[in-house]
């Protein structure tokens, strides 16, 4: 294995980190997240053009056929910048159907996407708390007429911004997940009030919808477990570009403001906090860098790998976040000042696809199952 990125990984940074300096600053990020799409259309057709939207769809169906180490290099520097944009999203729904579709579905949906018409996300879990199969409840009625599905499914990323969900349910006891149409009758989308403006949730209301047979996927525990490792991979990369900008940002703070004559960054209270967020951040963003290798080159050691860096991300972020405000002191509570939108970035990553509590306690069954 590797542990450094490629000349190319690093031109895709580069890339990266220049489209968003161009078209996305914190002033750009405050304004889209105002809007009701909550994502700027140009430019998610630009990252279409760059090749963004398809970098891990197969070439097959007209993507351009990387992996996961090199779109950490592109959530990493989305999550630096707190880009609003239904991009995670659409990745794990491109990672669920490679995972789980058939050829046909692959063929009309993915080549959308990577031209970027198309948008997904994945309505999942049931209930609040912790993303494990026992949290799937939706059933399925099985009636003379057909399948349908009554109920809803709240805790959905990016809902109302996408075109498909991939919606998972039950029926006589197997575990399915369904392809649906945003605009299918019956299916109504929410929003839901949340701290951070820049990651959009709502609720999909699902009233007598009817499952096609060739829309429905049937998948096992440990493919749903899949999706839940990955999708704990891909909020860390995030977490790691948010927590270094939140560092940068109180670093040049503790550089410019004076007290007592001299910049604050001169006492051993504020370079102490300072240390220990570096000492996090590198610590974490090597955990996920190795969970993002084994997604497609060691799927045995992926569970674990991604419990380890999103237990500790999760913490550390939110750690990182707390004090980037305080040793801001009063104004880093105010609206004005860009240092509160990465504590409220902190708090959303932190639940989402599992807390610290659930991902060690994971481990620690893993450890005593083998």
């Amino acid at each position: 294995m590797n542990f450094g990125f490629t000349q190319e990984q690093e031109l895709l940074r580069v890339q990266v980190r220049r489209f968003l300096d161009d078209n996305c600053t914190l002033a750009e990020v405050r304004r889209i997240m105002e809007t009701s799409q909550g994502y700027d259309q140009v430019q998610w057709r630009r990252m279409a053009d760059l090749g963004w939207l398809g970098l891990i769809i197969d070439t097959e169906f007209d993507g351009v056929g990387l992996n996961w180490v090199d779109l950490v290099v592109i959530l990493e520097e989305m999550g630096r910048s707190l880009y609003p944009a239904p991009y995670l999203s659409t990745m794990l729904f491109c990672s669920a159907l490679n995972d789980v579709a058939d050829g046909p579905t692959k063929k009309a949906i993915l080549p959308g996407i990577a031209r970027g018409e198309i948008k997904g996300s994945l309505a999942l879990f049931d209930q609040p708390g912790d993303p494990h199969i026992d949290n799937i409840s939706l059933e399925a009625d099985d009636t003379s007429d057909g399948l349908f599905l009554q109920g809803s499914k709240p805790f959905v990323h990016d809902c109302g911004s996408v075109n498909y969900y991939l919606v998972a349910y039950r029926q006589a006891g197997s575990l399915y997940l369904v392809l649906l149409d945003a605009d299918d009758e019956g299916l109504k989308q929410s929003h839901s009030p949340t701290m951070d403006l820049t990651k959009r949730t709502g609720s999909l209301s699902l009233d007598n919808i009817e499952i096609s047979n060739a829309a429905r996927f049937a998948v096992d525990e440990k493919q749903l477990q899949r999706l839940f490792d990955v999708g704990a991979v891909g909020i860390a990369a995030e977490m790691i570009g948010a927590a270094e900008s939140v560092l940068a940002m109180t670093t040049k703070y503790a550089q410019d403001r004076t007290q007592f004559g001299h910049a604050i960054g001169k006492y051993q209270g504020v370079k102490h906090r300072l240390a220990e967020m570096y000492v996090d951040i590198e610590s974490f963003k090597s955990l996920v860098y190795y969970a993002a290798w084994t997604i497609t080159e060691s799927q045995e050691e992926l569970a674990r790998s991604a419990s380890l860096a999103k237990a500790y991300a999760s913490d550390a972020f939110a750690t990182i976040g707390i004090d980037g405000v305080q040793l801001h002191g009063a104004i880093g509570f105010t609206q004005e000042y860009d240092i509160q939108l990465f504590l409220k970035r902190s708090k959303w990553s932190r639940a989402n696809y599992g807390n610290a509590d659930f991902h060690y306690e994971k481990i620690i069954k893993q450890r005593l199952s083998q």
